[in-house]
């Protein structure tokens, strides 16, 4: 691989914790959602952030891919980020539901333009495999 940019980040506490990026824009507290035993509040959660990076990263490719077929799209893009125990009681894992949507094309090319995004975006790439990841697409 050749590295483009790193991106660095230090979390102390863990899900009850603090995170600050190496750059100082990011700089805040984290928390326990309700659901998983928290006190719940305005913090956010390792889900939620893998979520808006999931979003934006595939949104990009969305772009990408769209580009290069010479398509300027309005697009939206919505991952939705589970957690939950495995099967086996031993450890937890994610899946994801990435909820595309392209008005101003036909459903069928926005499906293609989801599954060209999806082969495109580094963190499909990452997860690919690992976790379960639907894609849904929405078009005109």
């Amino acid at each position: 691989m050749k590295a483009l940019y790193t991106a660095i980040a230090t979390s102390v506490g863990g899900r009850d914790g603090h995170i600050t990026s190496s750059d100082g824009v990011l700089d805040f507290d984290v928390k326990k959602p309700k659901e998983m035993g928290g006190k719940g509040g305005n913090y956010t959660n390792p889900e939620q952030l893998f979520a808006a990076g999931y979003a934006s990263c595939f949104s990009g490719a969305l772009s990408h891919v769209g580009l290069l077929r010479r398509l300027r799209i309005t697009s939206s893009v919505t991952a939705e980020v589970t957690i939950g125990e495995k099967d086996d009681g031993n450890g937890f894992m994610l899946a994801v539901v990435m909820n595309v949507n392209i008005p101003d094309v036909e459903q069928s090319v926005a499906e293609e333009l989801a599954h060209e995004a999806h082969q495109f975006c580094p963190y499909s790439n990452a997860t690919r495999g690992n976790i379960d990841v639907q894609i849904k697409v929405k078009g005109k």
